[in-house]
């Protein structure tokens, strides 16, 4: 019997990359050679996806189940945000354990209405409404969302506790004997279909709920924007310019982070010595980002394995719904590596 392994081998890329071509996800950012490369050597093997053998089959003597994917951002956005695409990622490395390859990758944006009926199964990535809850609960019995919970009555979810995670964060700088604390965050936003579109609201973000409930700032030190390492070294930016920088930020994502570092940088402004950094996500590129960032970091490809099997559990016959909660582990590098008193005492040494 063909494995995707096999094909991956002789191909030279990777099992998910071709269990996605496979599959016709065209939200894959893959060069037209490597896709026809691809296909080319399946068919050369005589490989069969899943909805080919369930065709061949008939619909009632398939093996295995078809689940789909549907993504709250659009293609772009999951490309360029390392969280979101670690949970995907790890769908699909369970996924293929299982021997069980996603039949479709939805966009929100994009969403058509027909897929649902070539599915036993949906996981959700990311925030939505309640009317596009029922929407995908009204078409598909066995429904899993990953980064919400909609209702743990009736829902598998699989998320973490944001406000306990962040104040993680806060708590350490606290311990550090920094007092004077600013705030670099996004927006957190909430989907929905409406007309065949699909809308986006701002809802509260627990992150900023948590850094205002536990470090009670000054209003200017509280700076937010979008999720994006643009709009991090925008804000940072926008801090310098302000003046009287805050002893230390605690910044809501890594890659927001990894831009504030850049605009420090640029004023010529050290890490931890003139302010220092806990950030979130734990995202790899903390480790090699210009100063290594403390960070909280979300288990998140673990989370898109945890989807997996949850949805499989349903389809062996479990009715009660699960809410699971990851724990989150705070990584503690250079971004802040000096307590307030060691920081005074560099400053003055540097002024000597």
């Amino acid at each position: 019997m063909v494995r995707i392994k096999d094909i991956a081998l002789k191909a030279n890329v990777s099992n998910a990359t071709v269990s996605r071509i496979l599959n016709e996800d065209h939200s894959l950012s893959v060069a037209g050679e490597t896709r026809q490369r691809v296909i080319s050597i399946a068919e050369e093997l005589g490989y069969q996806t899943v909805a080919k053998r369930r065709k061949a089959r008939g619909q009632k003597q398939r093996a295995q189940p078809l689940i789909g994917v549907l993504s709250c951002l659009s293609p772009d956005e999951e490309r360029q945000d390392p969280y979101f695409s670690s949970i995907r990622k790890g769908i699909e490395k369970e996924c293929f354990e299982q021997e069980i390859f996603i039949t479709n990758s939805i966009h929100l944006g994009s969403f058509q209405e027909h897929i649902f009926r070539e599915l036993d199964g949906i996981i959700v990535i990311g925030r939505v409404h309640d009317e596009a809850v029922q929407h995908i609960s009204g078409r598909l019995e066995h429904a899993v969302f990953i980064n919400h919970s909609p209702d743990p009555q009736i829902y598998d979810s699989i998320g973490i506790d944001f406000e306990a995670a962040a104040r993680q964060a806060i708590d350490h700088l606290f311990d550090l004997g920094y007092q004077r604390l600013g705030y670099i965050g996004g927006q957190e936003k909430e989907h929905t279909l409406r007309d065949g579109q699909s809308i986006r609201r701002t809802i509260e973000d627990k992150r900023q709920t948590a850094f205002l409930q536990s470090a009670h700032p000054q209003p200017e030190h509280v700076l937010v924007g979008d999720y994006s390492m643009r709009e991090g070294y925008r804000l940072m930016k926008k801090a310098i310019t302000q003046g009287k920088l805050p002893e230390a930020f605690f910044i809501a994502s890594d890659s927001m982070a990894i831009g504030a570092l850049k605009a420090l940088q640029e004023a010529d402004l050290h890490v931890p010595r003139d302010t220092a950094i806990v950030s979130f996500n734990g995202i790899e590129e903390a480790e090699f980002a210009s100063t290594p960032l403390t960070t909280v970091k979300v288990h998140t490809e673990e989370m898109g394995r945890t989807g997996v099997k949850q949805l499989l559990d349903r389809f062996n016959g479990r009715t009660i719904p699960h809410q699971v909660t990851l724990p989150t582990t705070l990584i503690i590098r250079q971004s802040c590596g000096y307590t307030a008193k060691e920081v005074t005492q560099d400053k003055r040494s540097s002024r000597s």
